[in-house]
């Protein structure tokens, strides 16, 4: 969302972490802001309290919103760093089709999802014990795989297992090719350019992948 604060004329873009039904069945949107110097991110840290009226505007085209009619698809989201913000939203989103479709039986028949996630190390990785509780909800339709670059502490017995040291690699992600799956990158626009390289080599169409530059 673009972030327009009264009394500061610099505009904050930030990205929605929450699942969309969250804003449907309780009113409530949640962001991620990064601690900064930056006017608007250091105005929600130092000043914004309870009742602090602020305007929004929603805009872009990085999002995951099929309708019930679509034809079923499988998903990849690779996220580098906070770029794992807008792909939470999208992995809730992906949770509440599942939960949906499990209640109800009816509406969008959701494929399955992996979700690589890249960062220095594990105390940087955002929203992992999040992350883990859905893979547990839904076996088999949720899959994560965690990358740490530069690990240099002992790593969590609950994360071991989800461990990769090293970058996502190409041989990560040609096992998920198919004509039925779509592929999101965040993060910094280096690795969104190595992914987008890497997706080409394995012969992913360019209208199946999907990236959103931030910063």
């Amino acid at each position: 969302v673009d972030f327009f604060i009264p009394g500061v004329s610099v505009v904050g873009g930030f990205s929605i972490c929450s699942s969309p039904g969250l804003l449907e069945r309780e009113g409530i949107l949640e962001l991620a802001v990064k601690y900064a110097v930056h006017p608007p991110a250091h105005w929600i840290h130092t000043k914004c309290t309870l009742d602090s009226e602020v305007a929004l505007r929603v805009g872009g085209d990085f999002f995951f919103d099929p309708q019930p009619g679509d034809s079923p698809v499988k998903l990849v989201l690779i996220a580098g760093g906070v770029g794992i913000n807008p792909l939470f939203s999208i992995l809730l989103h992906i949770a509440d089709l599942h939960g949906y479709q499990e209640g109800k039986g009816n509406g969008y028949k959701m494929g399955t999802v992996k979700l690589y996630y890249s960062a220095k190390n594990t105390s940087e990785l955002l929203f992992k014990k999040n992350i883990l509780g859905l893979m547990n909800a839904f076996p088999g339709k949720i899959a994560c795989r965690f990358h740490v670059t530069q690990q240099s502490s002992q790593i969590c017995k609950e994360l071991q297992p989800h461990i990769t040291e090293g970058r996502i690699s190409e041989k990560d992600l040609e096992k998920h090719a198919s004509k039925d799956t779509l592929w999101y990158i965040c993060g910094p626009p280096p690795m969104i350019e190595s992914i987008s390289k890497l997706l080409s080599n394995i012969g992913v169409p360019r209208n199946c992948v999907f990236f959103e530059k931030w910063w």
